[in-house]
């Protein structure tokens, strides 16, 4: 059956020929489009292309913003690595997040984008708004510190000390304070955040599956729908799984500011310290931009490693 579906696969999406035109001949047959496009990657080279560059050069000097950079090297780098722990403590973290929430989240988006799509439009839409909602409502996850509140008025302590009368807790837990459970909370609160734009881009990629794939398909011998998901929908979602791929590991590296917000800054012995924070707190704190921008390289590194990683897997090769 499986070669069955290779075949119908190969019917439906053929292989794109290589074209014969130069690179170049290639922008000239298409110069109107380049041009609509130029605002968007002069804006994008503005705000993003210069910005990276000038942190990967301010990396190797010691800027504190009042002076004009000085040269050092790679002293920046040699600190972070070898003498802070601090920051070391940081990475460990961040990856605990991001293996975590990464691909956690990446599957829910998908499984919710699965279970939503199939619905009427009205119904769909209210419940594509409901789960986006989070990641458009900017401090809405301020609302998790009355849900984890240290006290016995918290919805979560409240419910384990009373629940059935069990008892499960004699005094409340200090979900932010405590570092035995801060990275729990952060955590859930992460996943909570995690519907952005991976979710979106699967509700957006469920619509544009050729449905005469599936009729073909059920002609050759799929069966259910569990069938259909991993021998028909997925193989027509590859670009849309790349993309939420890409931009849900992204986010589960850049947490940061839940942390600054739910457990205080620095949180208790630095146990929901993220390299995000380590930024913040050289960058915005003690204005040491040199080292903060060197901390910032590291993690555009590790970002754009985890990136390559995500292609090799997702990405088919002709």
């Amino acid at each position: 059956m499986r070669e069955q579906v290779r075949y119908i696969w190969r019917v439906f999406f053929p292989k794109r020929q290589k074209s014969s035109l130069s690179l170049w001949q290639q922008m000239k047959k298409s110069k109107a489009s380049y041009m609509l496009l130029a605002p968007y990657f002069i804006l994008f080279t503005i705000f993003t292309i210069i910005p990276v560059a000038a942190a990967i050069v301010l990396g190797f000097t010691y800027f504190n913003m009042l002076n004009v950079p000085e040269f050092i090297g790679l002293s920046n780098y040699k600190a972070l690595f070898l003498n802070d722990e601090i920051f070391l403590l940081a990475i460990k973290n961040t990856i605990v997040f991001a293996v975590i929430t990464g691909p956690i989240g990446y599957v829910l988006c998908f499984i919710l984008a699965w279970f939503i799509n199939d619905f009427p439009k009205p119904v769909r839409v209210f419940l594509t708004l409901v789960f986006y909602a989070p990641s458009l409502s900017g401090n809405m996850y301020m609302i998790w510190q009355y849900i984890f509140s240290d006290d016995q008025y918290g919805l979560v302590n409240s419910f384990l000390m009373t629940f059935l009368d069990l008892g499960i807790i004699d005094d409340p837990i200090k979900w932010f304070t405590d570092e035995k459970f801060v990275m729990l909370a952060l955590i859930i609160v992460q996943l909570w955040l995690s519907l952005g734009a991976g979710f979106l881009a699967f509700m957006a990629g469920f619509k544009v599956v050729d449905r005469s794939i599936y009729e073909a398909g059920a002609i050759d011998g799929i069966k259910n729908r569990f069938q259909e998901l991993v021998y028909l929908t997925v193989p027509s979602m590859k670009q849309q799984m790349l993309f939420g791929a890409v931009m849900q590991i992204s986010s589960a590296f850049a947490v940061g500011n839940i942390s600054i917000q739910l457990a205080g800054f620095p949180s208790t012995n630095y146990s929901a310290h993220t390299i995000m924070t380590h930024i913040h707190d050289y960058g915005s704190v003690r204005y040491d931009m040199g080292y903060a921008c060197a901390t910032a390289t590291v993690l555009l590194l590790i970002m754009l490693l985890i990136n390559k990683v995500i292609q090799s897997v997702l990405v088919e090769k002709d």
